[in-house]
C-alpha cells in the first residue's frame, strides 16, 4: 500500500518499483552537478527509497529500483540492510552521502549519478557495482567490500581539482571476483588498494591520477589474478605497487609518472618485491622520478624500451636483487644513478649511451648481454660504477663475450680489470702492474714479450756483430756468434755455451747487463702472466 504522503514524484517510483519499471525522470541538457536546483517534480526523499528497497520480495514479482535523472534529498540509510532488489538510480542527483555500510546487496547502479561521498565499508554485492561516468568530489570509503562481478569505473571523476583531500577511494581489503574496469578515470587525491584482491583484470588505461606531493595510487600487496592495464595512465604523485602480485602482464606503455615534488622517500613507480606472472611492459613510458624494482620476480621481459627516465638528483632506476628473465633498455634515455646489484637476469639489452648516470653493478650476472658491442664500449659503462672498482663486473662481462664465442672481447675486458685495479694499488705496485702491461699486458698480450724479444735479440746482434766480444781463454773458445751470444744473455734458461766463452767491455758489457736484466724481467712476467690465465680458467 502507497504511504499517502507521497509526493507525485514519489508515487511514480513507488508504482515502477514492483515490476522493476524505470521512473524516468531525466532530460535532455541535464547536469547532474546542478541537480540541487530541480525542482518538486523530480524530487524524491530517500526515506521512501528505503522504504521499497527493504519490502520483501513478493511471489511473482521482479521488483527493482530503477530511477533516473531524480534529485534525492536526505540520507539513503541502507547500514547493514539486506536488499533482495537491484538498485539502478542512473543520472540522479543524491543530496548526501548514502550510507552502505555493512549492507548486503544483489545489485547497485549508481551510473552518470552526482553523489557528494560513499560510506560502504564491509558492504557485499552479489552482482556489480557500477559507478561509471560517477562524479563524486567527496571520499568513497570501500574498505572490505567483496563484489562478486565487477566494479565499474570507467570515466568517473572523483574528488575536486585544487584541494588537498588526501585519500578519496579507499578499497583496503576488499575483494573483486572479477574486475576492477576503470578506463578514462580521472581522480583527484590518493586511490588505496592495499591488500585488495582482484580476480580478473585492474584496467586503468588512459585515467588520470592526480595527488601531487602525495601518493595518486596506494595498491601495496594487492593481488591481481590477471593483468594490470595502464596504457597512457597519467599519474601525477606517486603509484606504489610494493609487494603487489600480478597473474599475468603488467602493461604501462605510454605512460607517463612524475613525482613532482622531490621527497628523499618518494619514487614515480614503487614496485618493490613486485611479483608478476609473464611480462612488465613500459614502452615509451615516461618516468619523471624514481622507478624501484627491486627484489622484483619477472620471468617474462622487463621491457622499457624507448622510453623516458629521469631523477637526475638520485636513483632513477632500481631493479637491485631481483630475477627477471630479459630486461630491455632498448632506446632507453635514463638520466640519473642506475642500481643493478646482485640482480639476476637472463638477458640484458642495452646500450651503454641509455645509462646517462653513474650505475651500481656489483654482484649483478645475466646469462647474455645484448646488442652485440666492441669491449671498449662496455668497459667505459664499468669505469662509471659509483663504488669504485668492482671485479665481479668485469668477471661477469668477460663471461658474456665468452658465452657468446667472442674470446678477444673476454680478453680485452679481463685486461681493463686489471688496468683499472692498477689504479687502487700502493706506488710500488703500481710500478710492477705497468710493467706487466706494457711487456705481456698482463698475460693477456703473449705475443707483446715474443716483440720485445725479437727487438732485443736483433739489437744485441747488430751490436756484437760490429765490434765481437773478447773471449775469456784465447786457445779455447768457439767461433763467436752475435745471434746465439744475444739468446745466451737475454733467456736465463738457456745456454749455447756463446755466454760462458766471451766477456764484453766498455759499452758492450753495458748492453750485456741490459739484456740479462731485461730477460728475467720478461721471463718473471711471462710467468706471472700465464699463472693468472691458467688460474682464471
Amino acid at each position: 500500500m502507497e504511504p499517502v504522503e507521497l509526493t507525485a514524484a514519489e508515487r511514480r517510483v513507488w508504482r515502477a518499483f514492483r515490476t522493476g519499471e524505470k521512473a524516468d525522470f531525466w532530460r535532455d541538457g541535464d547536469d547532474v552537478e546542478d541537480g540541487g536546483t530541480w525542482g518538486p517534480e523530480r524530487t524524491v526523499r530517500a526515506w521512501v527509497l528505503r522504504r521499497l528497497l527493504l519490502r520483501p520480495r513478493e511471489d511473482g514479482e521482479v521488483a527493482a529500483l530503477r530511477v533516473s535523472g531524480a534529485r534525492i534529498v536526505g540520507v539513503l540509510e541502507l547500514g547493514y540492510a539486506t536488499v533482495e532488489h537491484p538498485i539502478r538510480l542512473w543520472a540522479c542527483h543524491i543530496e548526501e552521502v548514502p550510507n552502505f555500510y555493512g549492507s548486503h546487496l544483489t545489485q547497485l547502479n549508481l551510473s552518470k549519478s552526482y553523489l557528494p561521498g560513499l560510506f560502504a565499508a564491509t558492504m557485499h554485492v552479489n552482482g556489480v557495482l557500477r559507478l561509471t561516468d560517477c562524479r563524486v568530489p567527496g571520499r568513497m570509503s570501500l574498505g572490505g567490500v567483496r563484489i562478486a562481478r565487477a566494479i565499474f569505473l570507467e570515466r568517473a571523476r572523483l574528488g575536486t581539482p585544487g584541494t588537498d583531500q588526501g585519500e578519496i577511494v579507499h578499497l583496503n581489503h576488499s575483494v573483486m571476483d572479477d574486475d576492477l574496469w576503470a578506463p578514462g578515470l580521472v581522480a583527484h587525491g590518493e586511490i588505496r588498494l592495499n591488500s585488495a584482491t582482484i580476480t580478473g583484470n585492474l584496467n586503468l588505461e588512459g585515467a588520470v591520477l592526480s595527488n601531487p606531493g602525495g601518493r595518486a595510487l596506494e595498491a601495496e600487496s594487492v593481488s591481481v589474478g590477471q593483468n594490470v592495464m595502464a596504457t597512457r595512465l597519467r599519474a601525477e604523485g606517486e603509484v606504489n605497487l610494493r609487494g603487489a602480485r600480478i597473474g599475468l602482464s603488467l602493461e604501462l606503455r605510454e605512460a607517463h609518472f612524475a613525482h613532482p615534488v622531490p621527497h628523499p622517500q618518494g619514487s614515480a613507480l614503487e614496485a618493490e618485491n613486485l611479483t608478476v606472472g609473464l611480462d612488465v611492459r613500459a614502452r615509451q613510458g615516461r618516468f619523471d622520478g624514481e622507478v624501484d624494482l627491486r627484489g622484483a620476480t619477472i620471468p617474462g621481459q622487463l621491457a622499457f624500451s624507448h622510453a623516458r627516465i629521469s631523477h637526475p638528483s638520485g636513483q632513477a632506476l632500481r631493479v637491485s636483487a631481483s630475477t627477471i628473465g630479459e630486461v630491455w633498455l632498448k632506446d632507453t634515455r635514463i638520466t640519473g644513478l642506475v642500481n643493478l646489484r646482485r640482480g639476476r637476469f637472463g638477458l640484458l639489452h642495452v646500450r651503454p649511451g641509455a645509462l646517462g648516470g653513474g650505475v651500481r653493478l656489483d654482484g649483478l650476472t645475466y646469462e647474455s648481454l645484448a646488442p652485440r658491442l666492441p669491449a671498449k664500449a662496455r668497459i667505459a659503462m664499468l669505469e662509471r660504477d659509483v663504488e669504485g672498482f668492482v671485479p665481479h663486473a668485469y668477471e661477469q662481462l668477460a663471461a658474456a663475450y665468452l658465452r657468446a664465442g667472442d674470446d678477444i672481447a673476454a680478453r680485452n675486458v679481463l685486461l681493463a680489470k686489471q688496468r683499472r685495479r692498477r689504479r687502487t694499488l700502493p706506488l710500488y705496485r703500481r710500478v710492477w702492474g705497468y710493467v706487466q702491461d706494457v711487456t705481456v699486458g698482463y698475460g693477456f698480450r703473449p705475443l707483446w714479450a715474443a716483440a720485445w724479444l725479437a727487438g732485443l735479440v736483433l739489437a744485441g746482434t747488430v751490436a756484437f756483430g760490429f765490434e765481437h766480444p773478447a773471449p775469456l781463454k784465447a786457445d779455447e773458445h768457439p767461433d763467436f756468434n752475435p745471434l746465439f751470444f744475444s739468446v745466451d744473455l737475454l733467456l736465463p734458461i738457456i745456454d749455447f755455451g756463446q755466454q760462458k766463452a766471451f766477456k764484453p767491455a766498455g759499452w758492450h758489457q753495458w748492453l750485456g747487463y741490459t739484456l740479462i736484466s731485461t730477460g728475467w724481467v720478461l721471463a718473471t712476467t711471462i710467468a706471472a702472466g700465464v699463472t693468472r690465465t691458467l688460474s682464471r680458467q
